[in-house]
């Protein structure tokens, strides 16, 4: 009788393992899924005594980790053609919305406005874009 309480203990436990790490895994998953897509909130461009720009752009995301995080915004012109680029090297977990710069950008004389648009490495681009009037 003992032994069969005993087994039945052990396959009460691997059960119960099984049942967590499963759940585990499928809110881990679920989080990905439902984390969004980035969204760009504020942009600050000026223009440098050397003609070139630089962009401050604040992005917000619902980062979960490595799998699921905001990874770069770029500069488009009207053309759409990147005129700048800023990688994002890690998640931003705990530090949402974000803001980081862009110096350098060289944009057209004829070019008055830009659109500045973030990324995710799940979803890519989509989420909210701010146009940006220069001012020169």
């Amino acid at each position: 009788m003992t032994e069969k309480r005993s087994a039945n203990a052990i396959i009460a436990t691997v059960m119960c393992t099984l049942v967590v790490a499963i759940s585990l895994a499928t809110f881990s998953l679920l989080q990905v899924a439902h984390a969004g897509e980035a969204d760009v909130t504020e942009v600050r461009a000026t223009q440098s005594s050397d003609g070139t720009w630089r962009f401050d752009v604040t992005v917000e995301h619902t980062d979960t980790g490595w799998e699921h995080y905001a990874d770069q915004w770029v500069v488009i012109g009207p053309d759409g053609a990147v005129l700048g680029e800023r990688v994002l090297l890690h998640p931003h977990v705990n530090e949402q919305p974000f803001t980081r710069s862009l110096s350098g950008v060289i944009i057209p004389d004829d070019v008055t406005t830009v659109t500045v648009r973030a990324r995710d490495n799940v979803h890519e681009y989509g989420g909210a874009e701010i146009d940006v009037q220069l001012e020169r």
